[in-house]
């Protein structure tokens, strides 16, 4: 069989391969010529997106590689540091407001003085603000040393997804929201790896040097790569169309999904890496390699996922169900015996689940965005996950500490079943209303 690959019956469903070769259960082989086809079809996903798009998406690259700090933050502000875990949960919570008010702040400047200002500012004053913060011992002054540093680096968050708009193509922004977060899986899926591997060799403090430095240079490339009069944005309108976010009542319910189901999926970043530590005991490394698991299928996979979930047409309320369906089942499986293959399981179900909701979710709220008005709509669509860090790690620490973490994974799951059921109702929301995508303003 030299010569032959071997694939499921899904990737040849999905592309369309054509095959006479003996197939052995839901498995078959397939010639070198349709191997060809198949690469085709994978680089087709990737076809139509601006050379903006791409750029944004090296710059957004340049800066995730580097971020090995978050990961482990909860690891660090344990055994570093020395702090319980009600403490530990109190300072994410310093994280999730500063991410709050950042994303406002960086919603209104990215309507006022536009996003490529917001975006090159935040990289270079984040990267800054993580070199600094390893200097600081005291809770407080993590504690608002975090609130800082994640209010600049956050103002990233709407203005990226407005640069997202205003680079694509109607019918690309879903992909191009893509590209984006493959830029962001492929430099988290190394940077955890490094990480564990930097923690286990030479120290934590290795770490925010690292981070802070690839943030100035992302800032660095974006400066050099994609000069100011090269932005093909219009000066940002004064006159604002439609409705302002907070009287769009659909757009409201789609934050409250996003709010209650980021609250559940941080804790893959915060109580998920103390659970791999203290319940299966396993070391700073293969916690990041499990990291690297859910960055690298991502990497693979998502674009793929994507470009076939827009052939069959799958609207993008249904897709945001799925996503929530998939992140529930990541949670209770957590339960279901000590192997460690369950951990790898759940991981998997949970960037499926990331993978199919997390751009169409995007778009969705890209979409229901007025002219005039995008920087703050996604500001408030950035802001749900910063609330989910307000509440979501300290809520996740303080039912392990009450609880365990088998009872959390049930509570977890139950929540996550809620969201999967707001989604439905979204869903027909939508689909009563009969709403377009070039609707303006998506009243109820």
């Amino acid at each position: 069989m030299a010569g032959y690959v071997y694939v499921d019956y899904v990737t040849i469903r999905q592309f369309n391969i054509k095959t006479s070769c003996p197939t052995a259960g839901r498995f078959t082989f397939i010639p070198p010529n349709q191997m060809k086809k198949l690469y085709t079809n994978y680089i087709n996903n990737f076809s139509g997106l601006s050379i903006e798009i791409w750029l944004l998406s090296l710059v957004t690259f340049v800066n995730r590689a580097g971020a090995m700090v978050l990961p482990f933050l909860s690891l660090y502000l344990v055994n570093e540091k020395g702090f319980t875990l009600p403490q530990v949960g109190w300072i994410m919570t310093a994280y999730g407001v500063g991410s709050f008010l950042g994303t406002w702040v960086g919603g209104r400047l990215t309507d006022t003085i536009g996003f490529y200002k917001v975006i090159t500012a935040s990289l270079f004053l984040g990267g800054l603000g993580f070199i600094g913060l390893q200097f600081l011992d005291s809770y407080y002054g993590i504690a608002f040393g975090m609130f800082a540093l994640i209010f600049i680096a956050d103002a990233y968050r709407p203005a990226i997804f407005v640069a997202c708009g205003a680079y694509s193509k109607p019918e690309n922004t879903t992909r191009s929201i893509a590209l984006i977060r493959l830029a962001i899986n492929l430099g988290f899926s190394i940077g955890p790896v490094i990480g564990g591997i930097i923690i286990a060799s030479i120290s934590y403090s290795s770490l925010f040097w690292i981070d802070g430095i690839t943030c100035v240079l992302a800032a660095s490339f974006l400066f050099v790569l994609l000069k100011p009069k090269k932005v093909t944005e219009e000066a940002p309108k004064k006159i604002k169309f439609g409705l302002p976010p907070l009287k769009n009542k659909l757009f409201m319910l789609l934050i409250l999904i996003m709010v209650l189901s980021t609250m559940m999926f941080v804790q893959y970043f915060s109580v998920i890496p103390l659970y791999y530590e203290q319940a299966h005991f396993l070391s700073e490394d293969v916690i990041g390699a499990l990291l690297f698991l859910n960055g690298i299928i991502i990497v693979v996979f998502e674009m793929p996922l994507v470009g076939w979930l827009e052939r069959i047409n799958i609207s993008k309320t249904m897709a945001t169900f799925w996503g929530m369906v998939f992140l529930a089942l990541s949670f209770i499986v957590l339960n279901l015996g000590d192997w460690f293959g369950i951990l790898v399981i759940g991981m998997v179900l949970m960037t499926v689940g990331e993978m199919i909701g997390s751009p169409f979710s995007n778009a969705l709220a890209l979409e229901m965005a007025p002219e005039g008005r995008k920087g703050s709509y996604m500001g408030l669509y950035s802001m749900s996950f910063s609330v989910s860090h307000i509440f979501g790690h300290n809520g996740g620490m303080n039912l392990v500490n009450s609880f365990g973490y088998a009872n959390t994974w049930y509570i977890i799951f139950g929540v996550v079943a809620i969201v999967a059921m707001l989604s439905l109702l979204l869903h027909q929301r939508v689909k009563k209303s009969r709403i377009l995508a070039t609707t303006p303003e998506f009243p109820v």
